[in-house]
């Protein structure tokens, strides 16, 4: 009794010569048929991680944390010290920021990077979303216990402190000396810091129109970057955060907001593996 003839895939009985011109064929389907770079490139995940303001740095214990957990599910990871940290505190322009960040994805791109997420914890938080609103290269943003919030600090009642250096320094801008350096107030998690700084560069980030204010930026993402906002329910922020900003971005439906067993600190490493896994179902082929 003859049997039908059962076609198979099994490429082993093929000479290495008839194999190699196989693989070559099926490698160059996707470039033919014209779709994009992730369809034709195997997938490689890179973050860019963006820490805190002062006295936030690259070393901050919690957000430095999320780091091997992001390469131990095979992304490239990368936390570089931004100009908002301890130890630059503040310098420059929020532009200059901009083209920091600019600057490191490129690097994750030239490690082999075919995705780009970018990780912003408090001030990393509207860093990342500043980017996105300015067609920056990044494809999912993760804001972890978002921070710094320019319009909430100047109609502060109870402190306005920051409202004031805001009304100095746009005096001293429209008195033609935005570019003298001059000390200004800012508030961390309730507690004041001094910022040494050109009216100009003090505006850039505390102004409540600057693009570093979440609610500016947030009706600005491209409706095609999901982004997952993560806060933890003994911050502050969590009272406010859906009407400040969330509300705001462009529908999405892999975006997604996300309340932890946590504070303000301790939110990126308690929503670590939570991290990781939406940064792969939002990125995925």
């Amino acid at each position: 009794m003859t049997t039908p003839h059962q076609p198979h895939s099994n490429t082993a009985a093929l000479t290495p010569t008839r194999r190699r011109l196989l693989t070559g064929a099926l490698a160059a389907v996707p470039a033919a048929l014209g779709l994009p770079a992730w369809a034709q490139t195997p997938q490689r995940i890179g973050v860019l991680m963006l820490h805190g303001k002062n006295p936030g740095s690259n070393q901050d214990p919690n957000m430095s944390r999320l780091k091997p957990v992001l390469e131990s599910a095979g992304m490239l990871a990368l936390y570089p010290d931004m100009p908002w940290s301890r130890g630059r505190y503040l310098d420059g322009h929020f532009d200059q920021a901009m083209a920091e960040i600019a600057t490191h994805v490129k690097t994750l791109r030239s490690q082999g990077a075919t995705h780009i997420a970018i990780a912003g914890h408090s001030m990393g938080s509207p860093a990342a979303m500043g980017f996105a609103a300015r067609g920056g290269d990044v494809q999912a943003l993760v804001l972890l216990a978002p921070g710094h919030v320019p319009a909430r600090y100047y109609t502060f009642q109870q402190n306005t402190t920051v409202r004031d250096s805001v009304d100095a320094a746009r005096k001293l801008v429209a008195e033609g000396k935005g570019d003298v350096r001059e000390r200004f107030s800012d508030i961390n998690q309730g507690r004041q810091l001094p910022v040494i700084a050109t009216a100009k560069d003090y505006l850039s980030y505390f102004d409540p129109a600057s693009d570093a204010d979440m609610g500016v930026t947030a009706p600005r993402i491209p409706p095609t970057t999901p982004v997952l906002t993560v806060v933890g329910d003994a911050d502050s922020i969590r009272n406010v955060a859906r009407s400040y900003f969330v509300d705001k971005l462009p529908a999405n439906p892999k975006s997604q907001y996300l309340e932890v067993q946590a504070n303000h600190l301790t939110t990126p490493v308690v929503a670590s593996e939570a991290v990781v896994k939406w940064i792969k179902d939002a990125l995925a082929a």
